[in-house]
Order: structure tokens, then C-alpha cells, then sequence
């Protein structure tokens, strides 16, 4: 795993294929949660998604690569639980 300290506000998440998965919130714990815009389709959209920590292969430039392509990595999305998922 990357070190996610390095991971920035707004950083473009990109699966190992290049293809966009996804735009940083912030950092929560050892997940990276992602913007409401990139919250998916139907009844997963409008709300925030997380990527685990462990898919991150490097971050560079502003950019999270992920070790999974895009395709594969959207279906390890977690869904915001409990408390946060009031606000």
C-alpha cells in the first residue's frame, strides 16, 4: 500500500488501466472517500463512496493509481455507514 498521507483534496483516482474512477474528498482512516459527484448510478448516486487504502499503488502527481483497473476496482466500493451517511 501507498502511503496515503501523500494523497491531496481533489487528486483524480485512476484505475491501473488509466481509466477515472473517481475524485478525492480527503483521506478517512486507511480509505480514501470520494466525491459525491463520483457517487455512482441510481440509488448509489448523490452520496460518498470509499476505496481502500490497499488498492492504492502510487500516488504521483496529484494522481491516485490504483492497483486494480477501473472496472474492478468500482466493485470494491464501501458505501458511507452510520453517522456520516446522516450528513
Amino acid at each position: 500500500m501507498a502511503d496515503l498521507s501523500n494523497i491531496k483534496e481533489h487528486a483524480e483516482v485512476i484505475g491501473a488501466d488509466g481509466v477515472h474512477v473517481g475524485t478525492v474528498d480527503r483521506v478517512v482512516g486507511d480509505r480514501i472517500k470520494l466525491t459525491k459527484e463520483d457517487g455512482g448510478e441510481g440509488h448509489h448516486k448523490g452520496h460518498h463512496h470509499y476505496i481502500s487504502g490497499g488498492l492504492v499503488a502510487t500516488v504521483e502527481d496529484g494522481t491516485v493509481r490504483l492497483s486494480a483497473n477501473a472496472d474492478v476496482a468500482i466493485t470494491f466500493e464501501e458505501e458511507e455507514e452510520g453517522e456520516e451517511a446522516a450528513n
